[in-house]
């Protein structure tokens, strides 16, 4: 049976790694607005997929479609004077705006043969005819650049995510030196010190003033600075890279573990389990009926 100390480290604990994955991701969000990396990333991948990385061949013309880009004028020459940036394409408006770039007689489908036929990128010219050959008519051809835009869309959101990942990981590691969030030294104070964490009873629900002062009742914050270089401060260092690793795991996991843990503290200890025998007992006291 967990002990109240260990409920109240794990409290401390959450409270501490959630409010700083909050921090992280709300930091991760701005920083993705502020560069445009979905927008970015989604260029990038559609100038792999038709194999322009210049932009200055088929992805500069699917940019200037309506459908794909609706904020452009359709007339940027290069890629630094695309102006506005779409973070996502709806696959069929992708395949749309990619035939009405091929083909020379719009409505024509045997046409859209000869002009995929003519696209100098033979490895694109090679993927397209694969399609075309497949597709009964202008609808399933639609159909299918549509998937293959599905496809090559997830492997670029996978290579997004990790990156991510390690963005999330180097600005969660900055805020545990900046603020010197020790894990170790945390869960030392907290084992020695519950009643540190006695007190944080209500989830939070994002970073208002109430969750930075109940932050800093925790053993968080630098006492002397510059640290001095020894043993102990390469255990502060350890302590630094386990806080940055349980950010990986995002906020709500920590506030729902959070959540269940102070669930946990509130319903007390577990009633003994009564023997067998007694139970029975009981059970025939009770039905027995009584004397006249």
């Amino acid at each position: 049976m967990l002990g109240s100390t260990v409920l109240e480290v794990a409290v401390g604990l959450t409270f501490c790694y959630g409010t700083v994955a909050l921090m992280v991701s709300t930091l991760q969000e701005a920083l993705a607005a502020l560069f445009r990396l979905r927008a970015n990333t989604l260029l990038a991948g559609i100038k792999s997929m038709l194999n322009d990385p210049r932009f200055d061949g088929l992805a500069r013309a699917v940019y200037a479609h309506p459908l794909v880009n609706p904020l452009t004028d359709g007339n940027a020459t290069s890629e630094a004077a695309l102006r506005s940036r779409p973070s996502y394409i709806e696959p069929a408006h992708f395949a749309i705006a990619l035939v009405d770039t091929l083909w020379k007689v719009p409505g024509d489908f045997l046409q859209l043969r000869s002009a995929i036929d003519t696209i100098p990128d033979p490895q694109l010219r090679i993927a397209l005819q694969s399609l075309y050959s497949r597709a009964r008519d202008l609808q399933q051809f639609q159909d299918m650049l549509a998937g293959w835009f599905d496809n090559a869309m997830a492997r670029m959101s996978g290579a997004y995510k990790r990156r991510q990942l390690l963005i999330s990981l180097l600005l969660s590691l900055l805020l545990a030196v900046l603020f010197n969030i020790d894990s170790i030294h945390l869960f030392r104070t907290l084992w020695q010190q519950p009643a540190l964490a006695a007190h944080i009873q209500d989830v939070p629900g994002g970073l208002d003033p109430a969750v930075i002062d109940t932050l800093t009742t925790l053993p968080i914050g630098w006492l002397s600075f510059p640290p001095q270089l020894d043993a102990d401060f390469a255990l502060q260092v350890a302590g630094w890279l386990l806080t940055a690793s349980t950010t990986l795991f995002g906020a709500p996991f920590w506030f729902d573990l959070m959540q269940r843990v102070v669930r946990m503290r509130g319903t007390g200890a577990k009633p003994e389990e009564v023997p067998p025998g007694l139970r029975i007992e009981g059970r025939i006291a009770a039905s027995a009926s009584p004397l006249p």
